[in-house]
């Protein structure tokens, strides 16, 4: 059943234990949020949940509260198992269990989570936890080690359980629920459900009772929604004037890659601006520090990536930009969800590129609200306010700083060289800016100022540019007309690519976007440079760029997709030929592999790509954003010529060019070097 009681309470009438009342008093917790209120009761009684609300809620509380209140603290074995998607999760909800129990005397909980010494988790474990909170791989782990024993589990969380499906996780959760005892009390909590949540929740879950909070926008109405059309090098221009103008306390800046995230704070620090990366890549203790930089105020510029950013909960976060648009809905959802939490205002900013406009129609469609178009200062304000703060500066410095040295320094120079105080303070206001102009240029803005007029987009124009629950990629215009192909003028137009074979197929419930967005994010490769990709039932197959370096090779076997190791392997002649040709393995002509990113042949005409007669590939998506070219294109924004492979016979290969060109600048001088 859905709950939908409005009737205002307070925490002690939960009946919760007299000491969670005590902690949540010292705390400064008044009155649970929606989720709490309808939640609490339920876990108390018994029954399994199913709760549906956006990020920021107050989750957390709402089950890290009943299941102390039934915690038994002479029992020191694991009682409860929290599953979270990220490290950085993990360690907030241990965080709120261990301050909800500050006045349960002998109450111990642990986080565990790769990256961090296996040694000390297992000495905690030995001790005795009450409740683990950990990570699905880092869970298996000590399962299967032995470390972790879940006989004694009373309570099973499954927090932020939409994420864990995003990465790939899924499978690992459902191996943790079937080790578990049958009598376990399960709740479930997502921001969205779809149907893989739900299927699970079907299996695991006994008659649960459902919780939703019910809103009219997916996103929190304290945070102002904003964009700029803006795309390539003008990017960093554009952040640099909003940092500027725009007052802030901590700024938590999205991109799409591990490497980005250095290349972008090294640039803004080339700036003037003090900013860190966070991402999977750097050290635990690295990304600790960190997160307790910009929560402490001594970092106010954070550039992170969607997983390494998952839970970060900082109340300092006024302004969540995202520098690169995200691949999905949800992602955007979660991201602006790191601002404005518990009632507090925010600020989110998204740059779109111009070939970008349909994901921003499909995050408005999802949000169900629209996203206003923000104004960029002009360069006569930037440069007032530079001025003002300069001035402000010597202001500060005549205030709080002893001058009397100076002074005398100054005005001795000056009767040395006859000249005033004002040019020699002019001269030492030079030697302070160096180099670097003081005011911006005049010259013309080149930044877009109006949005197109908006029409409905074809999901191609991004990754995932659809309303939430639908294929990733598919385009719903099967009764249009065919498009003419344009000319080949993309940026990877002459880029020769290559056929690699990796280990997940559709019995593993991977989508392409699953594979595009982890080759994306491991290896540093550019959407641009993906090209076809083809899911079959035990592997798929997809097109990168030829000649991939070894050290590049190796690092794209080891990624994983849908907990699967990818072990990627060159395709040869009779796999790359068998792309257009079912019926020599169906015994039938039904024209070819269920493709994406390709061609559809036969009468019917291609989802999202252009419509050919015979021996085609079903094709999901083909053009997202980039020029239309002959056959389709593959998956990335400009697209590449196809040449199709009918029965009989082979495409003709393109012109070779170099493989640096699929990458980003920062990954090609690492691979250079």
């Amino acid at each position: 059943m859905t709950e939908h009681n409005d009737t205002p309470v307070t925490f002690r009438s939960l009946n919760l234990a007299e000491p969670l009342l005590k902690a949540l008093e010292d705390v400064g917790y008044e009155t649970p949020t929606p989720i709490q209120a309808r939640t609490i009761p339920l876990i108390l009684e018994g029954r399994d949940v199913l709760g549906q609300a956006q990020t920021g809620t107050g989750k957390t509380a709402a089950f890290a509260l009943p299941i102390l209140s039934n915690i038994d603290i002479s029992r020191a074995e694991p009682q409860a198992l929290v599953l979270a998607p990220t490290r950085e999760l993990a360690i907030q909800v241990a965080e709120a269990f261990h301050s909800y129990a500050e006045h349960l005397k002998g109450f111990n909980v642990l986080p565990i989570y790769g990256g961090q010494d296996y040694g000390v988790q297992l000495r905690s474990l030995k001790r005795g936890v009450h409740v683990v909170v950990g990570t699905p791989g880092r869970v298996m782990d000590h399962m299967r080690k032995g470390t972790l024993s879940l006989t004694g589990l009373q309570f099973l969380v499954l927090d932020e359980a939409d994420e864990m499906l995003r990465m790939g996780f899924i499978d690992d959760v459902e191996w943790i629920l079937e080790q578990t005892p049958a009598e376990r009390q399960v709740a479930l909590f997502s921001a969205t459900m779809p149907a893989p949540i739900l299927r699970i929740a079907r299996k695991h879950l006994k008659a649960p009772a459902e919780v939703t909070i019910e809103s009219k926008t997916t996103t929190v109405d304290t945070i102002r929604q904003r964009y700029w059309m803006v795309g390539g090098h003008h990017k960093l221009d554009a952040l640099t004037r909003i940092l500027e103008a725009e007052p802030f306390d901590g700024i938590l800046i999205f991109v799409r890659t591990k490497t980005e995230t250095v290349a972008l704070s090294e640039k803004l620090q080339a700036r003037g601006y003090a900013s860190s990366a966070l991402n999977g890549d750097m050290a635990q203790n690295q990304r600790e520090r960190t997160i307790e930089q910009l929560k402490d105020g001594t970092l106010n510029i954070v550039i992170a990536t969607d997983v390494a950013a998952r839970g970060l909960d900082v109340d300092r976060i006024s302004h969540v930009i995202n520098y690169d648009i995200p691949m999905d809905t949800e992602s955007y959802v979660h991201r602006i969800g790191r601002t404005g939490r518990a009632g507090r205002s925010g600020e989110a900013i998204l740059f779109v590129s111009p070939r970008e406009r349909g994901m921003l129609f499909a995050i408005e469609r999802a949000t169900r609200k629209r996203i206003d178009q923000m104004e960029l200062p002009s360069t006569e304000i930037i440069n007032d306010k530079r001025i003002s703060r300069f001035k402000q500066r010597i202001s500060d410095a005549i205030a709080g700083e002893d001058l009397e040295f100076y002074t005398r320094m100054v005005e001795q120079y000056c009767l040395e060289h006859d000249i005033s105080e004002l040019e020699a303070a002019a001269a030492l206001a030079k030697l302070l800016q160096g180099d670097t102009p003081f005011l911006l240029s005049s010259k013309p803005e080149k930044y877009p100022s109006e949005r197109e007029p908006r029409r409905e987009p074809s999901r191609g124009d991004s990754f995932r540019g659809g309303e939430r629950g639908g294929d990733s990629y598919r385009d719903d215009r099967r009764h249009q007309e065919p498009r003419k192909p344009r000319g080949n003028t993309g940026l990877y137009s002459d880029e020769k690519k290559e056929t690699y074979r990796i280990e997940v197929g559709s019995a593993h419930d991977v989508k392409p976007g699953n594979i595009a967005g982890a080759i994306i994010n491991e290896i540093g490769l550019d959407p641009e440079a993906i090209g076809r990709i083809t899911i079959n039932d035990q592997y798929s197959t997809v097109e990168l760029p030829a000649d991939i370096p070894n050290d590049v090779f190796q690092e794209l076997k080891k990624v994983r997709v849908c907990g699967r190791q990818l072990r990627a392997s060159k395709s040869d002649e009779r796999e790359g030929g068998s792309y257009g040709d079912r019926g020599g393995d169906r015994g039938g002509d039904r024209g070819g592999n269920r493709s994406y990113g390709g061609d559809r042949g036969g009468s019917r005409g291609g989802f999202g790509g252009d419509r050919s007669s015979g021996g085609g590939n079903r094709s999901y998506g083909s053009d997202r954003g980039g020029d239309r070219t002959q056959g389709g294109g593959g998956y990335g924004a400009d697209k590449k010529k196809s040449f199709k492979k009918g029965p009989g016979g082979t495409g003709k290969p393109k012109k070779e060019s170099p493989f640096f060109t699929g990458f980003s600048a920062t990954k090609k001088k690492r691979m250079k070097d």
